[in-house]
């Protein structure tokens, strides 16, 4: 009987945010640095003591660990926090609309759902006619601050911080020194971090790396001309930033040194973003490895990695290997493993989940046993903070678990991945694949028209910081308007703009970017251009398509035998890192006859081709109303799943169109209108159809929804499914279409 080969595991959590700062000494313009410290970043590290031979990697991005400093020694405040510590009698009337619309960004499963009073306000928030600032007492809204705050703070401060359990026990009624109480003892686990990690590192328990300074994309830095475009993209031909990506890169490990007393060896770069030019600066530097995705490895080696039903890789030999490039050595992480932790186990019991990658990484050890190495690495990198609120006890359960599985385990260890990478044997890589770890390619930061516009606008600014630096080489400012533009360079503006992310507050990352290009004119006494001051999300238009004019299809829910839907309007729903394997559709057509409004959904092909997912019952919704006739409103009643709740969802409507899949057939066919008091009431109309087959096709009378000749309809579509809202299509606007 053949013995098991010893498997080494490196776990990698990444540690980022960016700059939520308009100025060096302002407050802060979100509240996640604060709310994820209070949560995430200190127990990550602690749990290293819980067992004896544990080793994990973190990369800590060095301007999270300014904000660190920020909040804990300086005391500077972001808007919530200094809400919070204001008396509830001087609030204004733009601080309670700021309260009300921002202060139930919390996970609803996991953080209001299990507490009743916030559940309640957010309830009387949601049923709530538009956004009336009074519908709050003042102890109400002490209590949705206190809430707000409490509902973040991660279990292992209970036992810490007695204040903090009994605060949570209250439920209600809190004070302002409640409120202040909160607020001081968040700042006092931010104190803690930054020890903490350096006491662990001192202890050979962790290691740490890093990634440039303000998170930018090397790939696009060094070397925009290489990168593959669209035929048509408008991007600038050069950008010229690649001693930005170099002075980036070194500021980022002179930090790393100054607060831990050691300089890394290894680099995460943004976003997992490589390619040949990034290795050369690597090597230029002195950094000793880095780390990409499996797809580029891939890419790279010219070799796919194939996988059965169940995720399991056939040969993950390769995947299992650390690699010398030119002399940096790179490892790749495993892909399907950060998509499992990050959304798919938060949906299971934590220690069946925790019992399910354990029972992967052991089918993975399986097959090295014709591996003609002894030491095989699987890398488990990925973000080390925003899955967490989804899993029951924030995610403390399920790393318990799968952490003690692995310890015990004497055929496993976990691995610092320095010492790991000195003593193996590196293969060769002669040439590395150009992608990031989303498809193989840069297309989440660039080639898409907001995205280009927003480069555009940046390499305006930095070309006339260039030529004022080159007449005035010894103007003071000339360092403090370099860091503007650095914060200009980071990865997370060109991830919100365009087309696919959705914050729910792209417009206020879209103001920090701007605000940050206009500093830059500021410290250096010039005048700011009149262009930055006009929002970049309003200056390209939505892509979407109305219809031509009116046709009549044929409703028999197949794709390729009715022409009539080429004059269709069509919305197409972008693939995401997430949205792939969440949306049950992904696009939608629409259109008109003199009676009959249109709606063809085209099912999703991976959602097809992944059988269990269309065994749950997936529901697609229409909301609709009329313009130009009054009719009695009624709000969306789904339940909000993400964080963020965008403005579109706080609309009414007078009816809502319910089509529910289940087992491949259509089993519920509903229109529902709005009755007065904001409540709904079921309809009975005959004449709606709907037919399935390779892709629904809807068909609604205008008369049964109250549309008469010459009104427009006003609608959104939502994806969703057992009430639970996943997103809105389109999500900034809503479409219309006037009854001729």
């Amino acid at each position: 009987m053949s013995q098991t080969k010893k498997l080494s595991i490196a776990f990698y959590w990444h540690m980022h945010q960016p700059v939520y700062q308009l100025t060096p000494q302002g407050d802060y313009l979100m509240p996640w640095v604060r709310l994820h410290a209070v949560k995430d970043y200190l127990d990550m590290v602690l749990m290293v003591d819980k067992f004896k031979s544990l080793k994990l990697n973190f990369n800590l991005v060095p301007v999270l660990l300014d904000a660190f400093i920020d909040y804990g020694e300086k005391n500077l405040h972001d808007i919530h926090s200094r809400l919070t510590v204001t008396p509830v009698e001087e609030l204004t009337d733009d601080d309670k609309q700021f309260i009300i619309n921002n202060f139930f960004d919390s996970n609803f499963h996991s953080m209001i759902l299990p507490n009743a009073e916030y559940k309640n306000l957010y309830q009387k928030y949601q049923l709530s006619s538009g956004n009336d600032i009074n519908i709050f007492s003042n102890q109400e809204y002490s209590d949705l601050m206190a809430l707000f705050n409490l509902v973040w703070f991660d279990s292992i401060h209970k036992n810490t911080y007695p204040d903090i359990k009994k605060l949570i026990k209250k439920g209600k009624n809190y004070t302002l020194q409640d409120r202040i109480k909160i607020i001081e003892i968040q700042r006092d686990i931010i104190r803690k971090i930054i020890p903490a990690y350096k006491k662990a590192v001192q202890k050979g328990k962790i290691e740490i790396t890093t990634s440039p300074y303000y998170h930018p994309i090397l790939p696009i830095l060094l070397d925009i001309k290489s990168i593959k475009t669209s035929p048509q993209s408008d991007l600038p031909s050069n950008l010229k930033m690649e001693l930005d990506a170099k002075v980036q890169t070194k500021l980022a490990f002179d930090r790393i040194e100054e607060l831990f007393g050691i300089r890394p060896k290894g680099i995460w770069p943004s976003e997992h973003c490589i390619n040949s030019k990034v290795i050369e600066m690597l090597k230029e530097l002195g950094i000793k490895w880095t780390i990409s995705d499996e797809g580029i490895l891939s890419y790279s080696l010219k070799f796919e990695f194939a996988r059965d039903f169940k995720g399991y890789l056939e040969d993950p030999y390769h995947l299992l290997k650390t690699y010398d490039c030119r002399g940096t050595n790179i490892i790749f992480r495993d892909s399907l493993i950060p998509n499992l932790i990050g959304f798919e186990y938060p949906n299971h019991d934590p220690e069946g989940a925790a019992n399910d990658l354990y029972d992967r990484i052991k089918v993975i050890q399986s097959k090295l046993l014709s591996s003609p190495d002894d030491n095989h690495l699987l890398t488990i990198a990925m973000d080390g903070e925003n899955c967490w609120e989804s899993y029951l006890a924030d995610g403390a359960i399920f790393l318990s678990t799968i952490y003690g599985l692995i310890e015990n385990d004497p055929t496993l260890e976990t691995v610092l991945i320095s010492d790991y990478i000195e003593k193996d044997n590196k293969k060769p890589l002669n040439k590395i694949g150009s992608g990031s770890w989303v498809n193989r390619n840069f297309k989440l930061w660039i080639d898409e028209p907001i995205k280009n516009l927003a480069w555009t606008y940046l390499k305006q600014v930095r070309d006339d910081l260039c030529a004022y630096v080159k007449k005035n080489p010894l103007n003071p400012n000339i360092e403090n308007a370099r860091r503007e533009l650095f914060i200009c360079e980071g990865s997370d503006w060109f991830w919100w703009y365009g087309e696919p992310n959705d914050s729910g507050r792209d417009n206020i990352f879209d103001y920090i970017f701007r605000e940050h290009l206009k500093n830059i004119y500021k410290y250096l006494e010039l005048d700011v251009p009149a262009y930055l001051d006009i929002s970049l999300l309003s200056a390209i238009a939505k892509p979407s398509r109305y219809p031509k004019g009116e046709f009549t299809p044929i409703l028999d829910g197949k794709t390729n035998d009715d022409e009539n839907w080429l004059n269709a309007g069509c919305i197409k729903i972008p693939d995401g890192p997430v949205l792939k394997e969440n949306k049950f559709y992904d696009k939608v057509c629409f259109g008109y006859d003199k009676d009959n409004l249109y709606f063809r959904f085209y099912i999703n092909e991976y959602m097809k081709d992944t059988s269990p997912t269309l065994k749950q019952a997936n529901q697609m919704y229409i909301y609709m109303r009329n313009r130009d006739k009054k009719q009695p409103l009624s709000p969306i009643r789904l339940i909000q799943k993400a964080e963020n709740i965008l403005p579109i969802s706080k609309e009414k409507f007078h009816n809502e169109m319910q089509v529910s899949i289940y087992e491949g057939e259509i089993n519920l066919l509903r229109l529902v209108k709005a009755i007065p008091n904001n409540l709904w009431a079921i309809d009975s109309p005959k004449n709606i159809t709907a037919v399935y087959d390779k892709v629904v096709d809807v068909s609604i009378p205008f008369d049964d929804i109250g549309i008469d000749k010459g009104n427009t309809l006003e609608f959104v579509f939502v994806n969703a499914s057992f009430g639970i809202k996943d997103f809105f299509v389109p999500n900034e606007m809503l479409l219309t279409i006037t009854r001729m």
